[in-house]
């Protein structure tokens, strides 16, 4: 399939769907009122000598489908579509022009028996004889000239209960030309009038037959309509775009409506006219039902065959003259002994049916109707004699004549169209029809007087007219559309119909019109294709837009794909679970969906920083979730990049995936799919990563609904045999350069590491401070001497919250973790301070001994717990009052050091209002790969390497020791998950592991974290560190457990926050102190919460932790406040020991198992090797 190309990408007024007698009429029509329209038709252009000449041909132009067996068989695109279900057959034209191209062109007008029948809509009949005048005009009709071989027969043997059906000759969308003198021969007859050869049933060899392809499409494309042939449509959806009224950058109109050609390719307009045929138009309209669009519960209803039977009359004496003419026949035979046009005369039964004789062209397999599909009559051996007749014939014999007989009638019209979900098919049941038997005693009547055997078919119901199945009426309860094509909305509450959608061929026919029902639908067309001109008009005018001049249109193959269109398509299945509940995917994926030329390839792989288009495309398919929806969720709009990269991490790959989905319910959901490839460990993670796809599944809520957005997060996951069967899978010219490709980019990643972009590139320019509050800088004395500081905001006035005479809130001290800065953040609008002061807090933040303002050389993490807490502490009681409470907010070490001061018994838990920690608490739970580093003498070399000087400036820029230099180049080799272009962050990652996911955290950010704010770090108190790390929990510098035996110190509310997406402390650390809290002091309120997507620092430091994070500690915090305001110390909540014994983590780490051993295995054989090298260095 050939990509919409982009001159397309603006899309059209009208797409019409089929060039059937509907499809034409309104492609012209709307293209004539100046609309920009595009026809999509599924079959392909057939020329006049293209058509089946012999049997061998027709066989090959048609498709068969036959249900009962399971097997179709037949090019897709097939001149003649044979469906077989049951005891039915349907036969349906495919191609330009539709059933035009092979029917009989017989055009009668609609008896006034149908047009009084009470289910005809009245609206039809206030324009109908103008419509039809119109219809017969395009059509070009004309009378039969004389009466052929096989209507002088008809004349003399009906019976006196038939008459003719029209008064005078018989009326044909045929050309004539009969100036000339009647015996004239094939070379000198003008191409385009009829040369009565009888081959109408097969497609005109002449061009003598005025189809749609030749009258209405002529019109269309020179009024500038755009024809694509070899286009199947499948389903419509509406366009996201337009119902989001999401603006467009590049100035393109948003459409209304998307027309998906497959899975994946689609064109959008505004209008969307389905004239797909009976069977094709309820096709798209019960696969567009499946996502999302609601219609009438009669779709598929009142499907009608109009009263089709047909039969053939062979081995007749009677002069017939009912077979085909080849070319080499012409020259002997008189033009009125010819056989005709298919059908030149029709009679119609005092019974109400009409009946036909017809000439069997000469390319129709003579034996499928005599015997194979049929049955003979009378009993005996008439299988012997169709063979034989068909032995003559092909001998040269003068065979015996033969004719076809087409009864139509009126049928119960109660006949039903089905969608099977799982074969992705049409199904059908034929109507009743009461007149059956009458119609066969007719056939039978006129066998008896022209002689020989009637063949009569085999099913019982074999009709090539369908009507129905998207009937019109004024009342959804009725029909499917109303008497303007409108296609009804049954849960709209803005409009009684879906805007833009139109039904215009024979389905919109409530019941059958008894005779053949070409000019009807025509007549039909027109009048539908009036009001869809004036609804076009209106559109564009409310719009504020106008119609250009149109050029002449065209008629295109899309099927020609042009050579340097390189694309690759593969189907993907993954499977996992979403939200606890299973899921799965199953993804048909095409790259480089847009077309372009080599050249334009090439210059836009040369770009480092964005991925190959070969490596970007378009998702179809669909996703089973049975615990949202019962019916698959169909994919109407997904992107896949395989190599998208984030300028805030440059060394990992992402793989992108973005899908909508649409429900039959109605419901629109949005799956967000990402597969992360970090190089640690040179790829050792390559499978795990590359077939985990880590997704968030939302709901979307529409504009106008009040319904409750659902986000769901989950792993899907590819397994080795879906692996293989995607390979296998893939296809497409360019699949040779796609596979190396794809390889390459994971060569990059995990071996090479060659960054895409750099940290390097960030514009300092672009860098700068927002304003912030005015502060005070407090200088405080230790008690054993050192001098720290503390930063004071005050509150605006207007800002403090005064109730009933009572004071401000309490203050809120905030307390860093190892040195680096993530409370007051100058470069971000929304960091913990400024929320605390909006919230009316005071706010202090401690830069104690750790503080590279104050850094010391020698210090534990027990002597900011002994005397730095509880100096700062004491200064703001002294500035506040001793009944002032204190709220504490620690991260990591200092979360450590709070503890330690309260279990300690440095400060008293009387003293603070609340407690809030995050990624750290009494325990200190590290990650495998981390918890072994702390175990192997890392740290002590590194103490012995830095010697006395136990700063280690971090700046590029700084002047460095060589011992200092050494310790650096030691840090920037230890494997970390994440890396980084900035060497500052190289080197505090290889110290402490990665602190934070930069995908989290601003460019801003982290420009000012790692050139500004830490120019130096003070790693005296590693050691310590260390200990608590090893051991799990806080101890004091010896490393005695001296604090976890005074639970009673800790009579106080708290709050742990961990990150779900662990990188050094794990959500463990919150689940055992929120469960020590709760067993040791059940009398206060004590909550955990795991934020998923954040890792260390980016807690606090996370550009969305204002949004994520920090509602949680300002609800703590305002609890607390409630409780100090009622004469609580919190919430008293007593919480069950043996219950609490039950309890597990359901946070644990979900990539456990033998594989992760392993993967720890290497980890620490690697460390093994840097500790290794580092003694001999030393």
């Amino acid at each position: 399939m050939e990509r919409v190309n982009e001159s397309e990408e603006d899309g059209y007024d009208a797409i019409v769907v089929g060039s059937g007698y509907g499809g034409s009429v309104a492609a012209c029509r709307t293209a004539m009122a100046g609309a920009k329209v595009c026809l999509v038709e599924k079959g392909r252009k057939w020329e006049s000598k293209d058509f089946p000449t012999n049997s061998m041909e027709i066989l090959s132009a048609s498709r068969v489908e036959n249900k009962n067996l399971g097997l179709s068989f037949g090019p897709k695109d097939a001149l003649f579509q044979l469906y077989e279900q049951d005891d039915s057959m349907a036969v349906v034209a495919c191609g330009l022009g539709g059933g035009s191209l092979v029917n009989a062109g017989v055009m009668l007008p609609t008896p006034l028996k149908v047009r009084r029948n009470p289910k005809w809509p009245k609206e039809w009949e206030r324009d109908w004889e103008s419509c039809e005048a119109s219809a017969s005009a395009m059509l070009r009709i004309q009378s039969v000239p004389t009466k052929f071989p096989n209507a002088k027969v008809m004349e003399q043997i009906v019976g006196e209960e038939f008459e003719e059906t029209s008064h005078g000759p018989l009326k044909l969308g045929i050309t004539f030309d009969i100036e000339d003198k009647p015996n004239r021969s094939l070379e000198n007859q003008e191409m385009g009038s009829c040369l009565a050869c009888g081959n109408c049933l097969a497609g005109c060899p002449y061009n003598a037959k005025n189809s749609n392809d030749k009258t209405y499409l002529v019109s269309a494309v020179q009024a500038g309509c755009t024809i694509k042939t070899g286009c199947q449509v499948q389903f419509v959806v509406e366009n996201p775009d337009y119902i989001s009224r999401k603006e467009e950058n590049n100035g393109r109109k948003r459409r209304r409506w998307r027309v998906f050609l497959n899975e994946i390719d689609y064109l959008t307009s505004d209008f969307v006219i389905l004239s797909a045929g009976v069977l094709g138009t309820a096709h798209i309209l019960f696969q567009s039902q499946l996502r999302g669009l609601k219609f009438s519960e009669r779709l598929g209803s009142g499907f009608s065959c109009n009263g089709n039977v047909v039969a053939y009359v062979a081995g007749s004496p009677a002069p017939l003259n009912a077979y085909g003419l080849g070319k080499t026949n012409f020259s002997k035979i008189p033009f009125q002994e010819r056989p005709g046009p298919s059908i030149s005369s029709s009679y119609t039964s005092s019974l109400g049916f009409t009946i036909q004789s017809a000439v069997l062209p000469t390319a129709y397999p003579y034996l499928l109707f005599k015997g194979i599909v049929t049955y003979g009559w009378p009993y005996g051996s008439w299988f012997l004699h169709g063979v034989i007749d068909k032995l003559k014939h092909i001998l040269g014999f003068k065979a015996c004549n033969a004719m076809i007989l087409n009864a139509m009638g009126y049928d119960q019209s109660d006949g039903k169209i089905t969608f099977d979900k799982d074969a992705n098919k049409i199904c059908f049941s034929p109507p009743h029809d009461r007149l059956l038997s009458r119609k066969i005693e007719a056939f039978q009547k006129l066998t008896k007087k022209v002689g020989g055997i009637l063949f009569v078919s085999r099913y019982r119901s074999t009709s090539v007219h369908h009507l129905g199945g998207c009937n019109a009426s004024s009342d959804p309860s009725s029909g499917v559309c109303n008497p303007k094509g409108q296609v009804f909305d049954r849960l709209s509450h803005t409009s009684s119909v879906h805007l833009g959608l139109y039904v215009c061929d024979a389905s919109l026919l409530p019941f059958s019109v008894g005779v053949n029902p070409c000019l009807t639908i025509a007549t039909l067309s027109e009048h539908v294709s009036r009001h869809l001109v004036q609804d076009v008009l209106k559109y564009k005018n409310k719009e504020g837009t106008t119609f250009g001049d149109q050029e002449p249109g065209s008629i295109t193959g899309v099927s020609r794909e042009r050579s340097f269109n390189s694309t690759v398509l593969f189907k993907e299945t993954m499977k996992g679970n979403v939200g606890g509940m299973p899921c799965s995917a199953y993804l048909k994926i095409q790259m480089n969906p847009n077309s372009r030329t080599p050249k334009e390839v090439d210059q836009k792989s040369s770009s480092l920083r964005v991925s190959h288009p070969l490596l970007r495309g378009k998702v179809g398919g669909y996703v089973v979730f049975r615990a949202l929806e019962v019916d698959d969720l169909h994919i109407i709009d997904g992107e896949v990049d395989l190599c998208e990269v984030d300028e805030r991490t440059p060394y990992t790959q992402y793989m992108c995936y973005r899908l909508l989905l649409a429900a039959s319910s109605g419901s629109r959901y949005i799956l967000e799919g990402k597969k992360t490839m970090n190089p640690y460990l040179f790829g050792l993670y390559t499978w795990r990563e590359t077939t985990t796809m880590h997704v968030k599944f939302i709901k979307a809520v529409m504009n106008d609904s009040k319904e409750e957005g659902l986000k769901l997060e989950g792993k899907l996951n590819i397994s080795m045999i879906e692996l293989l069967k995607c390979l296998i899978s893939l296809k497409g010219n360019a699949r040779g350069t796609f596979v190396p490709l794809l390889l390459l980019t994971f060569f990059r990643t995990y071996i090479s590491q060659v960054p895409r972009g750099s940290h390097k590139e960030f514009d300092p320019l672009k860098f700068h401070q927002k304003p912030y509050p005015n502060s005070t800088l407090h200088e405080i004395q230790t008690e054993d001497g050192f001098t720290i500081s503390c930063q004071q905001w005050k509150c605006n006035e207007n800002t403090w919250r005064v109730e009933d005479g009572e004071n401000k809130l309490n203050p809120v001290l905030l307390i860093n973790g190892y040195a680096t800065e993530s409370y007051w953040l100058p470069t971000e609008s929304n960091d913990l301070v400024r929320t605390l002061l909006d919230e009316g807090h005071e706010t202090w933040l401690l830069q104690p001994r750790l503080h590279h303002l104050n850094s010391s050389n020698n210090f534990t993490i027990e002597d900011i717990a002994r005397f730095d807490i509880p100096a700062v502490i004491n200064s703001i009681q002294y500035l506040h009052g001793p009944m002032v409470k204190i709220h504490v907010v620690a991260h990591c070490v200092g979360g450590l050091a709070i503890h330690m001061a309260l279990m300690g018994g440095h400060v008293s838990a009387a003293r603070i209002a609340s407690l809030s920690c995050t990624n750290s608490s009494m325990f200190f739970k590290l990650n495998a790969s981390s918890r072994f580093k702390m175990w192997l003498p890392l740290i002590p070399i590194s103490m012995i390497i830095l010697g006395k000087n136990k700063v280690l400036p971090l700046l590029k820029t700084s002047n460095a020791t060589s011992r200092q230099r050494l310790l650096k180049s030691i840090a920037r080799m230890v494997p970390r998950y994440e890396r980084c272009t900035c060497d500052e962050c190289e080197v505090l990652s290889g110290i402490f592991g990665n602190a934070f996911w930069h995908d989290n955290i601003t460019p801003t950010l982290h420009y000012w974290l790692n050139k500004q704010n830490l120019p130096h770090l003070p790693m005296a108190a590693f050691p310590h560190l260390r200990k608590i790390c090893n051991t799990g929990y806080i101890v004091d510098s010896n490393g005695e457990n001296s604090y976890l035996i005074h639970p009673e110190r800790m009579a106080l509310p708290t709050l742990y926050i961990s990150g779900g997406r662990t990188l050094l402390v794990t959500p463990h650390t919150s689940f055992l102190a929120n469960n020590y809290m709760k067993l040791h002091q059940p009398g206060f309120r004590h909550e955990r919460v795991v934020v998923e997507g954040f890792g260390h620092s980016d807690l606090l430091i996370g550009e969305e932790s204002y949004v994520k994070v920090f509602p949680h500690i300002l609800i703590h915090i305002r609890l607390a406040e409630e409780g100090k305001k009622n004469g609580m110390g919190g919430e008293r909540r007593k919480y069950n020991q043996e219950a609490l014994a039950w309890v597990d983590d359901p946070f644990v780490d979900g990539n456990g198992g033998i594989l992760s051993h392993f993967h720890s295995l290497v980890t620490i054989s690697l460390l093994l090797m840097l500790v290794i090298v580092v003694c001999v260095l030393c």
